[in-house]
């Protein structure tokens, strides 16, 4: 099966046509109202068998997985999941400007570690895949971590096209796998959330399985740990984790009903073009470029049916 890839690029150069009026001044879109108008063709559900609910004390956080990129963590995070290892555990760090992660914050001690249940003890690295049969939409602009990035399956990522690799890129909101020095050292039990600036310098050394699509706001204003690495000192620091369960195994009636606008869409290009050349009056001097990780995906909740 040969690589499919759509170019952003024709998309873009055909967004930036925008309609004239009959006095030549084009017709100006922000990407808000580009995504508000978006048709329901172009959104897509969520996968309840790759959707976990983090609940906290303030609220709850939805997380997409990404089994493309990381099969085996995905399917340990998944039993982890169902068998309510996270629950009643915490998050145990907060970094300024990194990170936040959560687990079993004995789990390094094999005394007093919390059982893994029937997951496995021993994963691959997972830090890249082969890209030949991976649906990439890709960003015109140059990137310096990568020689090609867009969206693979609707994760931003990086592409090598010559090597014939593609991985998942370390933005706002990524979820990781915790790991020793050993590459394959992670299991999916110890995760992180990606809180603060992008850390792009992880692209390809970190097995990322997955992304917040919604409470990050709960996340980013967790109280910071103290330095250098953001690990509370007192238990009594840690925000507690309610639970952590699998959409699936959520009853319907209690699941969140959300979509994500697919990115191989015209609405999803047409937006991303709006925010690479801002034309509205604050804006004196559009860009013409964006970085990857400042690339939003649009999530809605998703319409009632009739």
């Amino acid at each position: 099966m040969r690589l499919r890839t759509t170019s952003l690029a024709f998309c873009l150069a055909l967004a930036t046509a925008a309609p004239v009026l009959a006095d030549d001044a084009p017709v100006y879109r922000s990407a808000q109202e580009i995504v508000d108008a978006a048709p329901d063709t172009d959104w897509r559900d969520l996968d309840p068998a790759n959707t976990l609910y983090m609940e906290l004390p303030g609220g709850r956080v939805i997380i997409e997985l990404a089994p493309e990129f990381a099969p085996e963590h995905a399917g340990n995070i998944r039993t982890l999941a169902h068998e309510h290892f996270w629950d009643g555990t915490s998050i145990y760090r907060s970094q300024d400007n990194f990170v936040v992660q959560f687990g079993d914050p004995d789990g390094e001690d094999p005394a007093t570690a919390k059982s893994l249940g029937s997951a496995k003890t021993h994963l691959p690295a997972e830090f890249e895949r082969a890209s030949d049969r991976l649906h990439f939409d890709a960003l015109p602009d140059v990137d310096g971590w990568a020689s090609q990035v867009g969206f693979a399956d609707g994760f931003p990522a990086g592409r090598d096209p010559q090597a014939g690799k593609a991985w998942l890129a370390h933005c706002y909101g990524a979820l990781g796998a915790g790991r020793n020095l050993d590459a394959d050292s992670s299991l999916g039990a110890e995760l992180y959330v990606v809180t603060g600036q992008s850390p792009r310098q992880l692209d390809r050394n970190i097995t990322l399985v997955g992304r917040v699509v919604k409470g990050m706001e709960l996340l980013s204003v967790i109280p910071r740990g103290p330095e250098p690495m953001g690990f509370y000192e007192n238990a009594e620091e840690r925000t507690p984790i309610v639970s952590i369960r699998l959409a699936s195994d959520v009853p319907a009636a209690e699941r969140t009903p959300l979509q994500l606008l697919r990115t191989d869409t015209r609405s999803f290009h047409d937006a991303t073009e709006a925010r690479r050349n801002r034309r509205d009056a604050f804006y004196k001097r559009p860009s013409g470029h964006i970085d990857l990780c400042n690339v939003p995906l649009p999530v809605r909740v998703t319409p009632a049916r009739h």
